[in-house]
């Protein structure tokens, strides 16, 4: 492992269907070969987010990075050719989807709401149900998944390996022509790895940059007190834990299973993965299934919503009186806060997608 920057430690406050398959500017002579070796990227972490690690074997190159984004806008991945990662990750919605599921190759809706894809180079487990426990999990199993691409990688790497393109830029990025799906995995994570947002006056407050209005130091203060109880699930510089709670969403018999799938364990019964809050106007509908579509909705859920079920997790300590109970002009001031992580220049940055 090679720590790639020294950054301060966490601060506890808080397209549809693009086909790149060919290009016909494609020039493989002016494609940086392996010989040379693939050029090292840098990336440019904020100064208030914390380190983080890469596998020496992992470091990200401008030629992966280049590779993996074809990939990612790519229908050849898809079992009907005619969806790409990018089919579910919309830039406009902070690579989330405006719709409540997904729709895949097959014309069928996928299991949950898309979640949204930026800074993953924090994150240590994916998707709502922590059913990929790395990066090149992540990227390698809606290619195989039915409701998504529905493709063996068998096939992938055939179609990959057999055209014109690939095996030079794979050549370019990793010094092979063999294609695998390790190699289109570890591509398509360097792509995503890029998509960094800390670009809002939430940041600028943290460092000191932005004074908050009267509002939003209202909202701060209930977000990061007992008061409205954010801060204990969202209350990092990355607005997430990175764990799994179970909310309070549903009764008891309106359950959903969520972690217990991946785990088995009965006290996972429920749970599902902390979503960042960052960018949020931008990724309605809100929570696994999509079910709120405002951030008004979320905030009423919490304030007066909570269901008091079996598994319900212990930092949900209001449940039994169906949330914190906030006045309208709390919920006000508490919206104020969250909307400060707004990153609009994430959204709008030309050079994260073709």
């Amino acid at each position: 492992m090679r720590k790639l920057l020294t950054i301060s430690a966490l601060m506890l406050v808080v397209q549809i269907a693009v086909n790149c398959s060919e290009d016909p500017t494609f020039d493989p002579d002016g494609i940086h070969q392996a010989s040379d070796g693939p050029t090292p990227f840098y990336l440019e972490v904020p100064a208030n987010f914390p380190d983080y690690f890469l596998d020496k074997d992992k470091r990200l190159t401008e030629e992966g990075i280049a590779l993996g984004k074809k990939l990612f806008f790519d229908n050849i991945l898809s079992k009907n050719r005619n969806v790409n990662c990018g089919s579910c990750h919309f830039q406009s919605s902070s690579f989330s989807d405006p719709r409540v599921r997904s729709i895949g190759t097959n014309g069928e809706a996928t299991t949950f709401h898309s979640m949204p894809l930026f800074n993953m180079a924090w994150m240590n487990e994916f998707f709502w149900n922590g059913r990929a426990k790395s990066r090149e999990e992540q990227a390698l199993k809606p290619v195989v998944n039915p409701l998504e691409m529905d493709l063996s990688w068998d096939e992938a790497v055939s179609r990959l390996q057999e055209h014109p393109e690939y095996p030079v830029l794979f050549e370019a990025a990793f010094g092979t022509r063999t294609i695998d799906s390790n190699l289109v995995a570890q591509a398509l994570v360097q792509y995503e790895l890029t998509l960094v947002s800390a670009n809002s006056k939430f940041d600028d407050w943290l460092k000191g940059e932005y004074e908050l209005t009267e509002m939003e130091a209202i909202g701060q203060a209930i977000f990061n007190s007992e008061r409205g109880d954010c801060f204990h699930c969202h209350g990092t510089v990355l607005t997430t834990d990175n764990l799994f709670h179970n909310n309070g969403l549903d009764s008891d018999e309106d359950l959903k299973p969520g972690l217990y799938d991946v785990t088995g364990n009965e006290a996972d019964f429920g749970k599902f993965k902390t979503p960042t809050l960052r960018n949020l106007i931008f990724t309605a509908p809100y929570m696994h299934d999509g079910r709120f579509e405002t951030i008004d909705e979320v905030i009423d859920f919490y304030s007066d919503s909570v269901q008091n079920n079996r598994n319900v997790d212990v930092l949900m300590e209001f449940a039994f009186q169906g949330g914190v109970r906030l006045s309208p002009f709390e919920k006000e001031a508490l919206k104020s806060f969250i909307l400060l992580m707004t990153d609009s220049n994430f959204v709008q940055n030309p050079d994260l997608v073709p």
